[in-house]
């Protein structure tokens, strides 16, 4: 069983990150007597699934859903919904933004020089 200091330091992500995920139920940990966490050895493979997901852009929320869908490293089929939802969201998000640099730039070049 490892402390969150110990689970902390093999995975590179803050005790303060591993409470919030603890907190948004993406990770879990026993409780001793005395209230300390103690996380399984696989607890760090975990913590590394979650920060790969949340690189990738997903929520929270989304990533409760797919954690399950995980067979080791590799994941499940379950979890081809969510992320085509998620890439489908973002080539949007990524269209919008274009639109509004073409916009900013054609209006920066009906500026006049400053004099």
């Amino acid at each position: 069983m490892l402390r969150i200091g110990e689970l902390s330091e093999a995975t590179g992500v803050s005790v303060r990150l591993l409470r919030y995920y603890e907190q948004q139920q993406l990770l879990s940990a026993d409780r001793t007597t005395s209230g300390h966490r103690r996380y399984t050895p696989d607890s760090a493979d975990s913590v590394r699934r979650i920060r790969l997901l949340l690189d990738a852009g997903l929520p929270t929320s989304t990533i409760r859903k797919v954690i399950p869908c995980f067979e080791g490293s590799s994941l499940n089929a379950c979890v081809a919904t969510y992320l085509d939802d998620h890439l489908v969201e973002l080539t949007d998000r990524l269209q919008t933004l274009q639109t509004k640099r073409e916009a900013l730039t054609d209006l920066l070049a009906t500026l006049t020089p400053a004099l």
